[in-house]
């Protein structure tokens, strides 16, 4: 008796691409859950310095 085969990849590329590989979609929000508080803190002061710079060349 002859042996199984084991494994193929026979058609599975063109399986993957019917739909299109797609590329893994990114957060927008990256949580900050388990960071070091000093980090958090700073990047607080950060986004509102951003934010004013950001108010000021729009005006």
């Amino acid at each position: 008796m002859a042996k199984s085969k084991n494994h193929t990849n026979h058609n599975q590329n063109k399986k993957a691409h019917r739909n299109g590989i797609k590329k893994q979609k990114k957060q927008v929000h990256v949580s900050l859950k388990g960071v070091c508080p000093k980090f958090r803190r700073n990047q607080r002061y950060a986004a509102r310095g951003t934010f004013a710079a950001l108010a000021e060349r729009s005006a």
